[in-house]
């Protein structure tokens, strides 16, 4: 059991998820904030591989209720950054679930990476955001589609890949986890999809539209706007080949 617990650190399973929600607001930089929330639940999964004993099925309504939580709480936040590590914590408690229902090793790895990925470029975006404005806050300024389009369409595509749209590879992990929960565990699943949803809209609604200032402002550049895409189009590639190619 106590390996379970140092795990549940790993892949955050409330209140142990505030030791990595911690970390994430400690740490200024947003390459180390991308590094962390890449890294952080591959060691769990790694660590989870060295548990004596199998997974207790009171850790499913454990990880259901903490994704809830988090869930919950992307609602109210506005700083993009803890957006992004509420997001990620929600995420990747589902992994419990999938690893109770008897998921080997490469496929919790795969679980954790096409969740961690969309939201560590979520908060590397914050970066140009407080560079441009003082603080990356939706709300704080709208309408950045009509004087940072480029940045607008990257933040976008970004956070529909972080909340498992189609066909980014969290959908399709989303749907795999569903076959394996029962009636009950599939509805608080679908619930917390439903919560994402709800909360991306928000957040892109308090950056990308409504009215802006009328100054204008320097867009990323052309060569940071292709390396996104290119990342995201690879992804989006990953997970129809890897994951929705096996529904």
């Amino acid at each position: 059991m106590a390996t379970l617990l140092i795990v549940a650190l790993f892949l955050p399973l409330y209140p142990l998820s505030v030791v990595l929600n911690g970390a994430l607001a400690r740490l200024r930089g947003p390459v180390a904030r991308c590094a962390l929330l890449l890294a952080w639940p591959q060691l769990g999964v790694a660590l989870l591989q060295l548990a004596p004993q199998a997974i207790p099925q009171a850790f499913v309504p454990w990880a259901l209720a903490t994704a809830g939580f988090y869930a919950l709480r992307l609602l109210t936040v506005r700083d993009m950054g803890q957006w992004a590590g509420f997001l990620a914590t929600s995420a990747l408690a589902l992994s419990w679930a999938l690893a109770a229902g008897g998921a080997g090793r490469a496929e919790l790895h795969a679980f954790a990476f096409w969740f961690s990925l969309p939201a560590a470029l979520v908060a590397l975006l914050a970066h140009p955001l407080a560079r441009r404005f003082g603080a990356a806050y939706a709300g704080l300024q709208g309408g950045l589609i009509g004087n940072l389009p480029r940045l607008s369409g990257m933040l976008a595509l970004t956070v529909l890949a972080a909340v498992a749209t189609p066909p980014f590879p969290g959908f399709f992990a989303l749907l795999n986890l569903l076959h394996v929960l029962d009636w009950s565990g599939a509805l608080g699943v679908l619930a917390i999809w439903l919560v994402w949803g709800w909360a991306a809209t928000r957040l892109l609604q308090g950056f990308i539209f409504g009215a802006g200032r009328a100054a204008s402002l320097g867009d990323i550049g052309r060569a940071s706007t292709l390396l996104y895409t290119g990342v995201l189009g690879a992804f989006a590639i990953a997970g129809l080949t890897l994951t929705g190619g096996g529904l």
